[in-house]
């Protein structure tokens, strides 16, 4: 899908800043998960992807994106704890049309456990459209 060339610089403005320290820490995470792994490839490169853009957009809408097995299994890859290595919210959590959804509701946790039933988030889902 695109975006307008204005959409795409606001974007870029909205990411996470990186210094030189977290960088490092990124890509000995990544080299470490890469040459440890045995197993669906499938499996690490989503794990890296989740490494990727965890400071972008925070443990939240990624554990509203993955289940909780999934998750496990990439904190199990790459050896960290989500919750305590990215922040709660990152700068471009607001892409994330479910995290957006599960805060309009205005409960996180039910969206999580699938206690908000489909019809209710048809029905946020048409008005942020």
């Amino acid at each position: 899908m695109q975006i307008t060339q204005a959409q795409f610089q606001k974007n870029l403005h909205a990411l996470a800043p990186y210094d030189l320290e977290r960088l490092d820490q990124l890509r000995d995470l990544e080299i470490k998960a890469i040459a440890r792994f045995k197993g669906n490839f499938d499996d690490l490169e989503a794990a890296l992807g989740v490494l990727h853009l965890g400071d972008h957009l925070g443990w939240k809408p990624l554990v509203l994106i993955h289940n909780k097995r999934t998750i496990r299994k990439f904190e199990e890859i790459l050896e960290i704890n989500i919750r305590e290595f990215f922040p709660e919210e990152g700068p471009s959590a607001s892409r994330s049309i479910g995290y957006k959804i599960a805060k309009k509701i205005g409960s996180f946790w039910k969206a999580v456990s699938g206690e908000v039933k489909d019809d209710e988030l048809k029905i946020h889902r048409r008005s942020m459209g």
